[in-house]
């Protein structure tokens, strides 16, 4: 089967739709493992639903699973004209896994641990807005608005743009930064001539730190977002301002850190509390 011939026609007609690049470079990766596994047909008509299901009941991990789901079914739609192939398959369930999040005094141990300028400024952004690692990276000195005391944060997930709060805390740790490493364009320059940063030095930076922190959970930068948002919330901050901070298009996945919060949960009241039990 002529894989790069179908991959260009994907790629083309995702860019007609405005898809973001991380978003086509993923459904290009699933499509790619799918059309190895069925080499032999010439061509993709050929593979019906059985076989389709027959895939993907090959990934024993849901969310690997809804992925090749999700860039299978967009490639027959686009490319194939043939929506209705997945029509009666169905999407796994969703696995509902919540992250350990760290506690504030966690965080400060991060930070306390951290003797590199840089480093205290890739968490502090992380923290402070719950910044996602491409936005994080993406981030210019232009888009620091001191005068309104905001962060714009453009071309997003989705390709949405959103406004977070600057942190009056930032500040000066950004001034001193900025004297210190003379970023040009992107706030996190990168290595030697690179303009910015990368996402695998972004996280073995926050891994480096739990270590140094002597933190025993598990964490990656991804967790320093539900970190910032977990901890809004439980100072007070309303869900829905978390969700516009965190850009979710739907409050469910806002609410999710009501579930994730430890202090929330421990401060319910539990009906053995009205029990004797002497």
């Amino acid at each position: 089967m002529n894989f790069p011939k179908y991959e260009q026609q994907f790629i083309k007609e995702m860019n007609m739709r405005n898809y973001s690049k991380e978003t086509i470079k993923n459904y290009v990766s699933c499509l790619k493992m799918f059309f190895n596994f069925f080499k032999e047909k010439e061509h993709p008509i050929h593979i019906n639903e059985d076989n389709i299901k027959e895939y993907l009941g090959g990934f024993s991990v849901t969310n690997t699973q809804r992925s090749q789901h999700g860039a299978i079914k967009k490639f027959y739609d686009v490319c194939m004209g043939q929506k209705d192939k997945f029509k009666y398959i169905p999407y796994a369930r969703k696995e509902q896994k919540l992250p350990i999040v760290l506690s504030q005094d966690e965080v400060q141990k991060m930070f306390s641990v951290c003797d590199n300028l840089k480093h205290k400024v890739i968490l502090a952004l992380l923290y402070s807005a719950g910044l996602r690692v491409s936005e994080l990276i993406n981030l210019k000195w232009e888009h620091i608005d001191r005068s309104r005391m905001i962060i714009n944060i453009i071309q997003a997930k989705g390709k949405k743009d959103r406004q977070v709060m600057l942190s009056p805390e930032l500040i000066p740790l950004l001034e001193k930064y900025w004297r210190e490493y003379r970023s040009k364009e992107y706030v996190l320059n990168g290595w030697k001539n690179e303009p910015k940063y990368s996402e695998r030095s972004v996280g073995q930076v926050i891994k480096q730190l739990a270590e140094k922190a002597g933190i025993k959970k598990k964490v990656w930068t991804h967790l320093i977002r539900h970190c910032s948002f977990t901890h809004l919330l439980e100072q007070g901050t309303d869900l829905s301002i978390i969700q516009k901070l965190a850009g979710h298009n739907s409050i469910k996945t806002t609410q999710n850190y009501t579930h994730i919060s430890n202090n929330i949960i421990s401060k319910i009241k539990s009906p053995l509390s009205n029990i004797s039990l002497s």
